[in-house]
């Protein structure tokens, strides 16, 4: 096998093998290294320093933009010597792998392309190009798992991280690959994070002091003081988990334990932008338009809004999908508004207490309304005894009550 130091060296002086008569030969898993020749048909061509160019299906790459003249690393998928064709992870494409293979990527920590079969006891079972691997359950992502199932069937991308027993068996880790990926993406998003920058990214954690924002690879820190414009008791009554939000760079310190950046949403919102809302004490009808992670998300004459899982009075595991699907009418009432954007939060748990609420204070002014048409209560007794009673005489008449004939 021609190893990755012969590459190197075919790299840097591509005519090293010729002027030697022979040309290096390429087998499947092997890795090396090229630079970017021309994009052309979907394809990424690359010198990998050989008589013929490599080939690069484009849509590997994802997101990540190249251009002529970048040096790229990959794994020989198909070993032809007319163009090899070059993969980013092994296994990828539906393609077998040989124990072999496992083995270089596990050494090179190159990624391989494989397939949740089934959730077993502690984990997963994998498909990895024909060999079956093991994913523990806490290395299938960067978060709890709480719902092993949803996994299978999933096609996804993982780290070798142990090979046993001559290849029988296979450790992989898709958490390892997210977070190599997370902290390679670090740096070049912290570059990007000046003060005064306004940057998105998706809400992942809800606490009592404010939000944890992720930004793609680093997380920002939105204050519960800085969500919104006014006074907001609760964040949640704000944004949702998974929610896409934007904000500004507040600050962007290093420390020991990493970067620290504070973000704000409350400056990129103009206090007078929201249009005028009921008041809080309005009981609204409203439907059903879609689900969250934290409750759902009903539709009013006065716009739209969340309804917290915490507002829905349901019982202790509930599931607030089932128990409000789609098209599901109900009555709800306003718990907040944020005025800058106009976002606004409902109770569905609240709604009984607002209107007894109503009740009471309608109950209360005709109470209020019969009182002032009865006239005094010495008014009332001088009818009662035909006139012998006259306003303002209570004290004398006290002593000497009316006598009654026996």
């Amino acid at each position: 096998m021609t190893t990755k130091g012969d590459f190197a060296s075919l790299f840097e002086n591509p005519t090293a093998g010729r002027e030697k008569g022979r040309r290096p030969r390429l087998e499947p898993g092997q890795e090396v290294e090229g630079v970017v020749l021309e994009l052309s048909g979907g394809l990424v061509i690359l010198d990998i320093g050989l008589g013929a160019d490599a080939t690069l299906d484009q849509m590997e790459l994802g997101d990540r933009e190249v251009k002529i003249g970048d040096r790229l690393r990959a794994l020989v998928k198909n070993a032809r010597s007319d163009a090899p064709e070059l993969t980013l992870a092994l296994g990828r494409g539906g393609g077998s792998i040989s124990t072999a293979n496992i083995e270089l990527a596990r050494s090179s920590g190159t990624p391989v392309a494989g397939t949740v079969t089934a959730a077993v006891k502690g984990g997963f079972s994998v498909d990895v190009g024909g060999i079956r691997a093991f994913c523990p359950i806490s290395q299938i992502d960067l978060s709890y798992v709480n719902e092993p199932e949803v996994w299978v069937g999933q096609s996804l991308e993982f780290k070798v991280t142990e090979v046993r027993e001559g290849g029988r068996n296979v450790i992989v880790s898709r958490k390892a690959l997210l977070e190599a990926q997370r902290k390679a993406a670090q740096a070049d998003m912290l570059d990007k994070l000046t003060v005064g920058s306004v940057v998105s990214g998706t809400v992942r954690q809800i606490g009592k002091h404010g939000i944890v924002v992720d930004l793609g690879g680093i997380d920002g820190f939105v204050h519960i003081s800085e969500l919104a414009h006014g006074r907001v008791q609760m964040a949640e009554d704000v944004v949702s988990l998974g929610e896409r939000v934007e904000a500004k760079v507040l600050s962007n310190e290093a420390n020991e334990r990493g970067p620290t950046i504070r973000l704000s949403m409350k400056a990129l919102a103009s206090p007078a932008a929201a249009p005028e809302a009921p008041p809080n004490d309005t009981v609204l009808d409203a439907k059903v338009v879609g689900h969250v992670v934290s409750g759902i998300l009903v539709s009013t004459k006065h716009g739209d809004g969340l309804v917290p899982a915490r507002e829905l009075d349901l019982p202790p595991g509930a599931d607030h999908k089932r128990a409000f699907p789609v098209g599901t009418e109900l009555r709800v009432t306003l718990v907040h508004r944020d005025p800058a954007t106009g976002k606004m939060r409902f109770s569905v748990k609240q709604v009984a207490h607002v209107e007894e609420q109503k009740n009471y204070r309608e109950f209360a002014g005709n109470q209020g309304s019969r009182s002032s048409g009865m006239g005094s209560l010495g008014d009332l007794l001088a009818e009662r005894f035909g006139g012998g009673l006259k306003a303002g005489d209570g004290k004398a008449d006290a002593k000497n009550p009316p006598k009654r004939g026996r």
